[in-house]
Protein backbone atom coordinates (compact mmCIF):
# COMPACT_ATOMS: atom_id res chain seq x y z
CA UNK A 1 0.00 0.00 0.00
CA UNK A 2 1.29 3.42 -0.89
CA UNK A 3 1.79 5.89 1.93
CA UNK A 4 0.63 9.42 1.42
CA UNK A 5 1.66 12.72 2.97
CA UNK A 6 0.62 16.33 2.67
CA UNK A 7 2.88 18.61 0.66
CA UNK A 8 3.66 22.27 1.40
CA UNK A 9 0.72 23.20 -0.81
CA UNK A 10 -1.66 21.08 1.28
CA UNK A 11 -2.16 18.51 -1.47
CA UNK A 12 -1.63 14.82 -0.93
CA UNK A 13 1.59 13.42 -2.38
CA UNK A 14 2.64 9.84 -2.92
CA UNK A 15 5.73 9.14 -0.80
CA UNK A 16 6.94 6.51 -3.25
CA UNK A 17 7.22 9.22 -5.92
CA UNK A 18 8.39 12.06 -3.67
CA UNK A 19 12.06 11.65 -4.53
CA UNK A 20 11.57 11.53 -8.28
CA UNK A 21 13.77 14.33 -9.69
CA UNK A 22 12.46 16.81 -12.18
CA UNK A 23 14.11 17.06 -15.63
CA UNK A 24 17.40 18.92 -15.31
CA UNK A 25 17.25 18.93 -11.52
CA UNK A 26 20.24 16.59 -11.23
CA UNK A 27 22.45 18.80 -13.40
CA UNK A 28 21.49 21.92 -11.47
CA UNK A 29 22.19 20.19 -8.17
CA UNK A 30 25.59 18.96 -9.41
CA UNK A 31 26.48 22.47 -10.57
CA UNK A 32 25.44 23.91 -7.20
CA UNK A 33 27.60 21.34 -5.40
CA UNK A 34 30.59 22.20 -7.63
CA UNK A 35 30.13 25.89 -6.88
CA UNK A 36 29.89 25.21 -3.13
CA UNK A 37 33.01 23.04 -3.22
CA UNK A 38 34.87 25.70 -5.22
CA UNK A 39 33.84 28.40 -2.74
CA UNK A 40 34.89 26.21 0.20
CA UNK A 41 38.21 25.49 -1.47
CA UNK A 42 38.88 29.21 -2.01
CA UNK A 43 38.00 29.96 1.61
CA UNK A 44 40.34 27.20 2.82
CA UNK A 45 43.17 28.43 0.61
CA UNK A 46 42.69 31.95 1.96
CA UNK A 47 42.84 30.65 5.53
CA UNK A 48 46.05 28.73 4.80
CA UNK A 49 47.63 31.69 3.04
CA UNK A 50 47.87 29.75 -0.23
CA UNK A 51 45.54 32.21 -1.94
CA UNK A 52 45.62 35.89 -1.12
CA UNK A 53 42.80 37.35 -3.21
CA UNK A 54 39.21 36.12 -3.41
CA UNK A 55 38.26 38.33 -6.38
CA UNK A 56 37.72 36.89 -9.84
CA UNK A 57 40.56 37.88 -12.16
CA UNK A 58 40.70 38.29 -15.92
CA UNK A 59 44.14 37.40 -17.29
CA UNK A 60 45.32 38.60 -20.70
CA UNK A 61 47.09 35.54 -22.09
CA UNK A 62 48.82 36.00 -25.43
CA UNK A 63 50.52 32.62 -25.26
CA UNK A 64 53.95 34.15 -24.68
CA UNK A 65 56.38 33.59 -21.85
CA UNK A 66 55.51 36.73 -19.84
CA UNK A 67 51.75 36.22 -19.99
CA UNK A 68 52.17 32.55 -19.08
CA UNK A 69 54.10 33.48 -15.93
CA UNK A 70 51.49 36.17 -15.26
CA UNK A 71 48.77 33.50 -15.47
CA UNK A 72 50.66 31.33 -12.98
CA UNK A 73 50.91 34.26 -10.57
CA UNK A 74 47.20 35.07 -10.91
CA UNK A 75 46.32 31.42 -10.36
CA UNK A 76 48.42 31.32 -7.20
CA UNK A 77 46.77 34.46 -5.81
CA UNK A 78 43.15 33.90 -6.89
CA UNK A 79 42.83 30.13 -7.29
CA UNK A 80 42.48 28.06 -10.45
CA UNK A 81 38.68 28.27 -10.45
CA UNK A 82 38.69 32.03 -10.01
CA UNK A 83 40.54 33.17 -13.13
CA UNK A 84 39.19 33.84 -16.62
CA UNK A 85 41.53 33.86 -19.61
CA UNK A 86 41.34 36.39 -22.47
CA UNK A 87 43.17 36.07 -25.77
CA UNK A 88 43.21 38.60 -28.59
CA UNK A 89 44.27 37.93 -32.15
CA UNK A 90 45.08 41.07 -34.11
CA UNK A 91 46.24 39.91 -37.52
CA UNK A 92 49.82 39.33 -36.37
CA UNK A 93 52.17 37.09 -38.36
CA UNK A 94 52.10 34.28 -35.78
CA UNK A 95 48.41 34.56 -34.91
CA UNK A 96 47.55 30.86 -35.32
CA UNK A 97 50.58 29.68 -33.34
CA UNK A 98 49.88 32.09 -30.49
CA UNK A 99 46.27 30.91 -30.37
CA UNK A 100 47.48 27.32 -30.02
CA UNK A 101 49.78 28.39 -27.20
CA UNK A 102 46.86 30.09 -25.46
CA UNK A 103 44.65 27.02 -25.71
CA UNK A 104 47.47 24.76 -24.52
CA UNK A 105 48.17 26.88 -21.44
CA UNK A 106 44.45 27.23 -20.66
CA UNK A 107 44.04 23.45 -20.93
CA UNK A 108 47.11 22.91 -18.74
CA UNK A 109 45.49 24.94 -15.96
CA UNK A 110 42.02 23.55 -16.60
CA UNK A 111 40.50 27.00 -17.04
CA UNK A 112 37.08 26.74 -18.64
CA UNK A 113 36.15 30.44 -18.64
CA UNK A 114 37.84 31.74 -21.79
CA UNK A 115 37.23 34.53 -24.27
CA UNK A 116 38.93 34.82 -27.66
CA UNK A 117 38.46 38.02 -29.64
CA UNK A 118 39.67 39.07 -33.08
CA UNK A 119 40.88 42.65 -33.57
CA UNK A 120 41.39 42.66 -37.33
CA UNK A 121 41.49 46.44 -37.58
CA UNK A 122 45.18 46.35 -36.62
CA UNK A 123 46.00 44.75 -39.95
CA UNK A 124 44.07 47.48 -41.77
CA UNK A 125 45.80 50.18 -39.70
CA UNK A 126 49.29 48.76 -40.35
CA UNK A 127 52.35 50.65 -39.19
CA UNK A 128 53.96 47.61 -37.57
CA UNK A 129 56.14 44.79 -38.83
CA UNK A 130 53.91 42.37 -36.91
CA UNK A 131 50.75 43.26 -38.85
CA UNK A 132 52.05 44.69 -42.14
CA UNK A 133 53.87 42.22 -44.38
CA UNK A 134 55.38 45.08 -46.34
CA UNK A 135 57.50 45.90 -43.26
CA UNK A 136 60.24 43.37 -42.54
CA UNK A 137 60.78 41.99 -39.05
CA UNK A 138 64.32 43.05 -38.04
CA UNK A 139 66.78 40.27 -37.32
CA UNK A 140 69.79 40.43 -34.99
CA UNK A 141 69.07 44.09 -34.26
CA UNK A 142 68.10 43.99 -30.58
CA UNK A 143 68.65 47.40 -29.02
CA UNK A 144 69.22 49.21 -32.31
CA UNK A 145 67.08 52.26 -33.24
CA UNK A 146 63.93 51.83 -35.30
CA UNK A 147 63.11 53.54 -38.58
CA UNK A 148 64.51 57.05 -39.05
CA UNK A 149 66.52 56.71 -35.83
CA UNK A 150 63.36 56.26 -33.76
CA UNK A 151 63.94 54.60 -30.38
CA UNK A 152 60.74 52.59 -30.79
CA UNK A 153 61.27 49.48 -32.97
CA UNK A 154 59.11 48.73 -36.02
CA UNK A 155 57.60 45.72 -34.22
CA UNK A 156 55.64 48.12 -31.99
CA UNK A 157 51.90 47.86 -32.75
CA UNK A 158 50.46 51.38 -32.29
CA UNK A 159 48.60 51.66 -28.99
CA UNK A 160 47.82 47.92 -29.05
CA UNK A 161 47.63 47.31 -25.32
CA UNK A 162 44.90 49.92 -24.89
CA UNK A 163 42.69 47.86 -27.20
CA UNK A 164 43.48 44.69 -25.23
CA UNK A 165 42.73 46.40 -21.94
CA UNK A 166 39.47 47.85 -23.23
CA UNK A 167 38.20 44.36 -24.07
CA UNK A 168 39.44 43.07 -20.72
CA UNK A 169 37.67 45.84 -18.79
CA UNK A 170 34.41 45.26 -20.67
CA UNK A 171 34.56 41.52 -19.95
CA UNK A 172 35.65 42.02 -16.34
CA UNK A 173 32.76 44.37 -15.67
CA UNK A 174 30.30 41.98 -17.33
CA UNK A 175 31.38 38.93 -15.30
CA UNK A 176 32.05 40.76 -12.04
CA UNK A 177 35.84 40.40 -12.00
CA UNK A 178 37.81 42.70 -9.72
CA UNK A 179 41.26 42.42 -11.29
CA UNK A 180 42.87 42.36 -14.74
CA UNK A 181 46.33 40.82 -15.09
CA UNK A 182 48.61 41.75 -17.98
CA UNK A 183 52.19 40.55 -18.47
CA UNK A 184 53.68 43.87 -19.56
CA UNK A 185 57.44 44.17 -19.07
CA UNK A 186 59.29 47.50 -18.96
CA UNK A 187 62.74 46.73 -17.57
CA UNK A 188 64.00 44.12 -20.02
CA UNK A 189 62.07 44.54 -23.25
CA UNK A 190 61.98 46.11 -26.71
CA UNK A 191 60.97 49.47 -25.24
CA UNK A 192 57.34 49.65 -26.30
CA UNK A 193 55.64 52.77 -24.85
CA UNK A 194 52.49 50.87 -23.88
CA UNK A 195 54.47 48.65 -21.52
CA UNK A 196 55.55 51.42 -19.12
CA UNK A 197 54.22 51.57 -15.52
CA UNK A 198 52.87 55.11 -16.00
CA UNK A 199 50.74 53.86 -18.91
CA UNK A 200 48.88 51.51 -16.59
CA UNK A 201 48.52 54.10 -13.85
CA UNK A 202 46.74 56.39 -16.31
CA UNK A 203 44.59 53.55 -17.66
CA UNK A 204 43.58 52.70 -14.10
CA UNK A 205 42.09 56.18 -13.78
CA UNK A 206 40.27 55.70 -17.10
CA UNK A 207 38.62 52.57 -15.70
CA UNK A 208 37.52 54.50 -12.62
CA UNK A 209 35.76 57.24 -14.59
CA UNK A 210 34.51 55.06 -17.45
CA UNK A 211 32.71 52.22 -15.62
CA UNK A 212 29.72 51.93 -13.28
CA UNK A 213 30.12 53.77 -9.96
CA UNK A 214 30.10 50.47 -8.06
CA UNK A 215 32.65 48.80 -10.36
CA UNK A 216 36.06 48.17 -8.83
CA UNK A 217 38.60 46.77 -11.29
CA UNK A 218 42.33 46.87 -10.61
CA UNK A 219 44.99 46.52 -13.31
CA UNK A 220 47.71 44.19 -12.02
CA UNK A 221 51.14 44.12 -13.71
CA UNK A 222 53.07 41.57 -11.62
CA UNK A 223 56.13 41.25 -13.89
CA UNK A 224 56.50 44.81 -15.16
CA UNK A 225 59.68 45.57 -13.16
CA UNK A 226 61.27 42.13 -13.55
CA UNK A 227 64.01 41.07 -15.93
CA UNK A 228 63.07 38.33 -18.36
CA UNK A 229 65.33 35.87 -16.54
CA UNK A 230 63.52 36.66 -13.28
CA UNK A 231 60.20 36.02 -14.99
CA UNK A 232 61.47 32.61 -16.11
CA UNK A 233 62.64 31.73 -12.60
CA UNK A 234 59.31 32.85 -11.13
CA UNK A 235 57.43 30.82 -13.73
CA UNK A 236 59.49 27.72 -12.96
CA UNK A 237 58.87 28.19 -9.22
CA UNK A 238 55.14 28.18 -9.88
CA UNK A 239 55.25 25.26 -12.31
CA UNK A 240 54.23 27.39 -15.30
CA UNK A 241 54.16 25.46 -18.61
CA UNK A 242 56.84 27.51 -20.36
CA UNK A 243 57.27 24.69 -22.87
CA UNK A 244 53.84 25.57 -24.27
CA UNK A 245 54.63 29.25 -24.86
CA UNK A 246 55.53 30.98 -28.13
CA UNK A 247 57.52 34.19 -28.53
CA UNK A 248 58.76 34.33 -32.13
CA UNK A 249 57.50 37.29 -34.19
CA UNK A 250 57.66 35.65 -37.61
CA UNK A 251 57.65 31.81 -37.59
CA UNK A 252 54.96 29.36 -36.49
CA UNK A 253 56.71 25.99 -36.87
CA UNK A 254 60.09 26.61 -35.25
CA UNK A 255 61.22 29.92 -33.76
CA UNK A 256 63.55 31.99 -35.94
CA UNK A 257 66.03 32.79 -33.17
CA UNK A 258 66.79 36.15 -34.77
CA UNK A 259 63.90 38.57 -34.10
CA UNK A 260 63.89 40.81 -31.03
CA UNK A 261 61.46 38.58 -29.18
CA UNK A 262 63.50 35.43 -29.79
CA UNK A 263 66.74 37.17 -28.81
CA UNK A 264 65.22 38.47 -25.56
CA UNK A 265 63.88 35.03 -24.77
CA UNK A 266 67.13 33.22 -25.54
CA UNK A 267 69.14 35.68 -23.45
CA UNK A 268 66.72 35.32 -20.57
CA UNK A 269 66.89 31.52 -20.51
CA UNK A 270 70.68 31.72 -20.67
CA UNK A 271 70.78 34.15 -17.74
CA UNK A 272 68.34 31.96 -15.80
CA UNK A 273 70.61 28.98 -16.35
CA UNK A 274 67.95 26.72 -17.86
CA UNK A 275 67.45 25.45 -21.42
CA UNK A 276 64.75 26.97 -23.60
CA UNK A 277 62.21 24.16 -24.22
CA UNK A 278 60.86 25.37 -27.60
CA UNK A 279 62.33 24.42 -31.03
CA UNK A 280 64.42 26.81 -33.16
CA UNK A 281 65.12 26.62 -36.89
CA UNK A 282 68.84 26.66 -36.40
CA UNK A 283 71.32 26.44 -33.58
CA UNK A 284 71.28 29.77 -31.80
CA UNK A 285 72.91 31.44 -28.86
CA UNK A 286 71.80 34.51 -26.93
Amino acid sequence: MSRERLGADGKRKNKDNAATPRPGQGKRRAQRIREEVSASSRALRLQRGLMTDSRKAVVLLSGGMDSCACTAIARERHGASNIALLHAGYGQRTQERERRAFEGIADFYGVRERLVVQLDHFRAIGGSALTDKNISVPEHELGTPGAHGNAIPVTYVPFRNAHFLSVAVSWAEAIGAGAIYIGAVAEDSSGYPDCRPEYYRVFQELIRVGTRPETRIEIVTPVITLKKSEIIRRGIELGAPLHLTWSCYQNEDAACGACDSCLLRLRAFQEAGVPDPIPYRRAVSA
